[in-house]
């Protein structure tokens, strides 16, 4: 679902906007504290949120994502279920998620030329070794990831809605969210999807077994995971967020019963995206 904002001409902000910037040797950056001056300048009502304090104030209309797609990540940790819609402004390096310049996240909000996107989260519920994900913020937005923590490969037992898949042996394997089709889940070699799309992705990372393929499956799935493993440990990932577990644990994926709203200038597109920053079809024969 999507909400198109369009305010009149001369109408001024008005709105509370909550700014977070992770890396903290970016404050004193002209692009950080001009974005800043110029939401108020428009006579936005602007706050600052950092890890120190990561609490959103009553009222927040816009939780602005200052870095790059790591901080947007993070910041969907903030807003949790809030449905404050984030946006996310690029002063990192490829920026997905954050994709906007300063000066296109300013002169879109003030100018009121944005919609407002729904993006799926991934749900883990786990059904063993439930003392060690006690403090785990259980939701995703990219993918959620097991791999292997020494030398021996993993294999992982997938079920789809309580019908087994063949044991996948690998070096891990992850599900991903349409969002996340790009991240992890591109390097893995699965498949590009469009955002919009109700599929999830199951990609194994680094297969021992070359008869297996990345699979999508509808979003209304039930994907549980346990593991046959040779080490006592293993990695465990949600998103930017990862540790060290025991092997013996089991889980269940789904789709969260909230989203992530996440706003969209008016003329950015997926596709642009993927031939601007990741060069997709680049060909000396496609010359423009």
């Amino acid at each position: 679902m999507e909400i198109n904002v369009i305010l009149k001409s001369g109408q001024t902000c008005n709105m509370k906007i909550a700014v977070y910037l992770r890396n903290r040797r970016l404050e004193t950056d002209a692009r950080y504290t001009g974005l800043i001056e110029r939401f108020r300048s428009g006579g936005c009502d602007v706050y600052e949120v950092d890890d120190s304090l990561p609490v959103i104030a009553d009222n927040t209309d816009i939780f602005v994502s200052v870095g790059g797609d790591g901080t947007f990540l993070s910041s969907a940790v903030i807003v949790g279920d809030s449905g404050i819609p984030v946006l996310g402004v690029n002063l990192g390096r490829l920026g997905f998620l954050s994709e906007n310049t300063p000066d296109e996240a300013v002169g879109g909000v003030l100018a009121g030329r944005y919609s407002v996107e729904e993006r799926t989260l991934l749900h883990a519920s786990f059904l063993s070794g439930e003392e060690e994900f006690r403090t785990v913020y259980p939701y995703a937005l990219n993918e959620i990831t097991v791999h292997r923590a020494g030398p021996a490969m993993l294999g992982v037992d997938v079920s789809i809605d309580g019908n087994p898949l063949p044991t996948y042996w690998a070096d891990g394997l992850l599900v991903a969210t349409s969002s996340g089709s790009t991240a992890y889940s591109l390097s893995a070699g699965g498949p590009i999807v469009m955002p919009e799309s109700k599929v999830l992705i199951v990609s194994p990372i680094s297969p021992h077994n070359l008869n297996v393929r990345p699979l999508v499956v509808p979003d209304t799935s039930e994907i549980s995971l346990s593991l046959r493993a040779r080490e006592e440990k293993v990695f465990f990932t949600i998103d930017n967020r990862s540790m060290e577990v025991s092997s013996g644990f089991r889980m269940d994926i789904s789709v969260a019963q909230f989203s992530l709203k996440r706003i969209r200038m008016h003329g950015a597109n997926f596709i642009k995206a993927l031939t601007t920053k990741l060069f997709w079809g680049e060909d000396i024969r496609n010359g423009r």
